[in-house]
């Protein structure tokens, strides 16, 4: 993960400095954040779901980046005072307390925008199949926006302070953050050339993963360290919002996490033509990561 997290920054800083006209102050907001270091799950996942179907990891590279680009505007939206109102993520000061308010929203909106024109980019060189491309980068639109990402973390603001059920908490979090991790994986093996059956076994590996993720994220808000968080714990609780310790106990969500984590290796286990040894560690990272 390391490995590839170091080859994702690396071609993120090329993305940004080939952008002469972009003014120096917006570029420093926007490398901030993306520099701001992280697992790199979303992107790590997309190079590991292409290299477990034989695909190029020089080919899937871009779309990585751009990945962890969509990723990187919505943790900076989401630490505005308007949102969560965090002054730390990952350690370091938020954007808008380094920058301010105005300019931490305008370096989401183009960490956003770039990221589509990479994905682009990236489908011609590629030279993608013309329908292919296009399903890629309409998915990217649908998971990261109104219908996926977006939607869930509306549906998070709306339920806080609520009474919200099991089956409401998994659709907050399949949108919130299931659906980019899936789209990651998807994206791999789209790039990849996956058949639909492998395309169907990724696809529930993904939604499995980026459920176990959430768990252990709201897990890890309870019982984490702040020093390897990066930031204070017990924000969850402190803001009233749904979580799983909450809802069914720190005990029953570490099963969770387990059981989910079990389903995902499984289904890419057996499925012909996926060497997933990548992607079997990672789900095993999962189980246990500390931050």
């Amino acid at each position: 993960m390391k490995s590839k997290a170091g080859k994702v920054e690396q071609e993120m800083i090329v993305h940004l400095e080939k952008s002469p006209e972009i003014p120096s102050t917006l570029k420093d907001a926007m490398t901030y954040s993306l520099m701001a270091g992280g697992k790199r799950l979303r992107p790590v996942l997309m190079l590991a779901a292409c290299e477990a179907l034989g695909g190029s990891e020089e080919k899937a590279l871009p779309f990585a980046c751009a990945i962890e680009m969509i990723h990187t505007y919505s943790l900076i939206h989401d630490d505005l005072p308007s949102m969560d109102n965090d002054d730390y993520r990952r350690g370091r000061l938020t954007n808008h307390k380094v920058y301010g308010e105005a300019l931490a929203i305008l370096a989401g909106d183009a960490l956003l925008t770039k990221a589509f024109g990479i994905l682009a980019e990236a489908s011609l060189h590629a030279d993608l199949d013309g329908n292919i491309a296009l399903s890629l980068i309409q998915e990217a639109s649908r998971r990261a926006g109104a219908e996926g990402m977006v939607g869930g973390q509306v549906k998070d603001i709306m339920s806080e302070n609520q009474q919200v059920t099991l089956e409401q908490l998994q659709e907050i979090h399949r949108s919130k953050t299931g659906d980019l991790i899936s789209f990651s994986v998807r994206a791999g093996a789209m790039v990849a050339g996956a058949s639909p059956s492998q395309l169907t076994a990724l696809t529930g590996y993904a939604e499995r993963l980026g459920l176990a993720f959430q768990i252990r994220d709201d897990i890890l808000d309870v019982i984490g360290d702040k020093e390897k968080i990066g930031k204070p714990v017990g924000s969850d609780e402190e803001k009233n919002k749904a979580t799983y310790p909450a809802l069914i106990g720190l005990e029953d969500s570490e099963k969770w996490v387990v059981r989910l984590i079990d389903e995902a290796k499984a289904l890419i286990g057996n499925e012909e033509g996926i060497y997933p040894t990548d992607l079997l560690h990672i789900a095993n990272y999962l189980i246990s990561r500390e931050q």
